[in-house]
């Protein structure tokens, strides 16, 4: 009987996505939306496992609100933003938001995050990692214990698959004075989910946040409009006042 420990390792370790997620006991990371947890195994993403989610249709959205429920809990939870595609000014406090300067550095501190068990849940956005590098992360989830999402096309080792999208006529429009569709207040949204030898499915009502722009080029950037430059204050000093 002592194999039989043995061959399950070793079977987790060369095929992570065959392994059923109910084998482990931990509790799994709630996305708190009751929706999307009722149809996940466990009732949410499952811990020291890779979660591939196909990026679009409220994937973002979805994640985001996972993981500050995570944080509401009294865990830890991490966004690496590899494209820098998460507006800095506008995320809420709480998940810790990674903006790594290349590919390589954004891998290496995903790996990291993943290993030091310090995080229930870390999602991976804007990298594909590629074959040997997502067994890398794989392991490193295996180790620390925690919720991995990667946000990728690509769903080779993933444990559990997400894909969603929007559904047709699906938003909910706020109409202006004259009656037309001004402002997107919500988004129903149908999320699918796949494992080994099982599926399940469910629509989401998400509300749409609207935020306000600023017209400069970077947030760091002085608002100058209506200011003249100093140049132009000079001649208009030396110019004589009219009467």
């Amino acid at each position: 009987m002592s194999a039989l420990p043995a061959l399950r390792e070793l079977l987790e370790q060369r095929f992570p996505d065959a392994t059923p997620l109910t084998h482990r006991t931990a509790e799994p990371v709630a996305t708190g939306i009751a929706g999307l947890d009722k149809i996940l195994p466990g009732g949410g993403l499952p811990r020291s496992r890779l979660t591939v989610w196909l990026p679009k249709g409220g994937a973002t959205a979805i994640l985001t609100a996972a993981a500050h429920k995570t944080v509401a809990t009294g865990e830890r939870a991490a966004w690496i933003d590899g494209l820098g595609c998460i507006s800095g000014p506008y995320w809420k406090e709480g998940p810790l938001l990674v903006r790594p300067t290349s590919r390589k550095t954004a891998l290496r501190g995903t790996e990291e995050l993943l290993r030091c068990g310090g995080f229930a849940l870390v999602v991976l956005s804007g990298i594909e990692p590629d074959a040997t590098e997502t067994v890398r992360l794989s392991r490193a989830a295996r180790e620390g214990g925690g919720a991995f999402v990667a946000l990728t096309p690509h769903a080779a080792m993933a444990s559990l698959r997400l894909t969603s999208s929007i559904l047709p006529r699906g938003y909910d429009w706020e109409a202006s004075p004259f009656g037309e569709p001004a402002l997107v207040r919500r988004a129903r949204v149908l999320v699918h989910a796949h494992s080994l030898g099982w599926s399940a499915k469910t629509e989401l009502v998400l509300p749409v946040s609207q935020h306000s722009l600023r017209n400069a080029l970077d947030t760091g950037v002085v608002d100058r409009r209506g200011v003249l430059p100093s140049s132009a204050k000079k001649r208009a000093s030396r110019q004589p006042a009219r009467r």
